[in-house]
């Protein structure tokens, strides 16, 4: 088959942009060119990979360093929301969070048709959870890319998106859904006047984006997906059982405690990383354990010193590389971590603290590959109790092992490569 350009277009965060490169890199290794349409922040992440990157703008344009202290603080001034449940996010974080989303696609109808237009994808990736009309109309095939938990694609017999609810609290279910349509209803509406302005439909409210007519990729896997009274339709819907990237090595560092201990890996991401009072607390609790642990603090190292002997802090780890050599993760629930424990088999304590992070630590606690907790309630003697727990439990090894053996013969960033060539065809 002659070459072919493949288009990503992720959301401007690390979980989904990783997840499109690991989908890149596959492409590439098929013979094919792989391009990506990127906020200006994340260009050189891209091109850190090896791969072109064309800025298209979804805020107002300010220089990469201002627009990384807009984020921070945004984040650092929802701190006190993280506390919160997430039905009462809803009309603080997550009403906020939607009236950026919708701003980015505004923004970025602004330079999509001539970014489009210069690139000349053959097929195009889109891993967001909004429609940009310029994409949908460009005339090739498009591919919705589902990164987050797959209850983005909504039913009414499965928790809404961002709830974490159980799978079967049906009264979870309609209070949430009640709550997010009310709150959100003028941010629809105005989406919903952008729509028309481009010449598009008008959603049902509490819907932001559409099932591609072509294909949907969930990254999700088999053992841990809701159970529909509909399944999605396999000819418009795959699940690719995970989508880890290759990272480059990392070995493990000699600690001066507890060397020859369980190896433990704290994570809440690059921007809950921004919650150094809860990791700080987590590392004074682990000091007193036998555990020796990797713990990403992100852009705040001057905030830590005088570090017990058993922890190593770093501001980015290779998570990919990382993970196999752990014997459990404490993590924000953020859909990279919640896969890739899944994929090599690791059981997780989640600490979830805003948007699908709530889903992932509901499903890992009720499929039994791990445990929820919550982010601040708890006792060092309880949190200690969960990690041994995670280290000891036959019944949760030996699901967490066939729940790797089955994500690992599958192959994700492959079989996604393959699907999109299939359309490229």
């Amino acid at each position: 088959m002659a070459q072919k350009t493949f288009a990503f277009f992720p959301e401007a965060a690390f979980g989904p942009a990783l997840n499109s490169v690991g989908i890149a890199q596959a492409v590439e290794a098929l013979g094919h060119k792989a391009v990506f349409l990127s906020d200006p922040g994340f260009v050189e992440v891209y091109q850190g990979y090896g791969f072109e990157a064309h800025p298209v703008a979804l805020s107002e344009p300010m220089p990469p360093e201002q627009m990384a202290k807009f984020w921070e603080d945004f984040i650092n001034g929802h701190i006190p929301n993280f506390r919160k449940a997430p039905i009462d996010q809803i009309d603080n974080y997550v009403k906020d969070c939607w009236e950026a989303i919708v701003d980015s696609a505004k923004w970025a109808q602004k330079d999509l048709p001539g970014v489009l237009a210069k690139v000349k994808p053959d097929v195009i990736a889109v891993d967001n959870v909004i429609l940009f009309p310029a994409i949908k109309q460009y005339g090739v095939p498009w591919v919705r890319v589902i990164s987050c938990s797959e209850n983005e694609i909504e039913e009414e017999g499965i928790p809404p998106h961002l709830s974490g609810c159980g799978e079967n609290d049906t009264a979870c279910h309609e209070a949430f859904r009640n709550k997010f349509n009310s709150v959100i209803k003028p941010i629809h509406d105005d989406f919903n006047a952008f729509l028309a302005e481009c010449g598009e439909d008008a959603y049902p409210i509490g819907q932001f984006f559409e099932a591609s007519p072509y294909m949907n990729l969930l990254l999700y896997p088999e053992p841990v997906k809701f159970h529909r009274k509909e399944p999605l339709d396999p000819q418009r819907f795959q699940y690719l059982e995970g989508c880890v990237r290759k990272e480059e090595p990392y070995e493990v560092p000699t600690f001066a405690k507890n060397n020859d201990g369980p190896l433990l890996y704290v994570s809440f991401g690059s921007l809950g990383a921004g919650d150094t009072d809860l990791l700080k607390r987590i590392i004074a609790a682990l000091a007193k354990s036998p555990y020796r642990a990797l713990v990403n603090i992100g852009d705040y190292a001057t905030e830590y010193s005088d570090l017990p002997g058993n922890v190593h802090v770093a501001g980015w780890f290779p998570q990919p590389s990382v993970i196999p050599q752990v014997d459990a993760v404490i993590h924000h629930g953020g859909n990279n971590s919640f896969t890739e424990c899944l994929y090599f088999g690791k059981p997780a304590i989640i600490m979830p603290y805003v948007w699908d992070g709530h889903d992932n630590a509901t499903r890992v606690q009720e499929t039994g590959h791990g445990f929820k907790m919550p982010r601040y309630d708890w006792t060092d003697a309880e949190l200690l109790a969960k990690i041994e727990t995670c280290l000891t439990d036959k019944a949760m090894a030996a699901k967490l092992a066939a729940t790797s053996k089955h994500m690992q013969g599958q192959s994700g960033p492959a079989k996604a490569a393959k699907l999109l060539e299939g359309l490229a065809k």
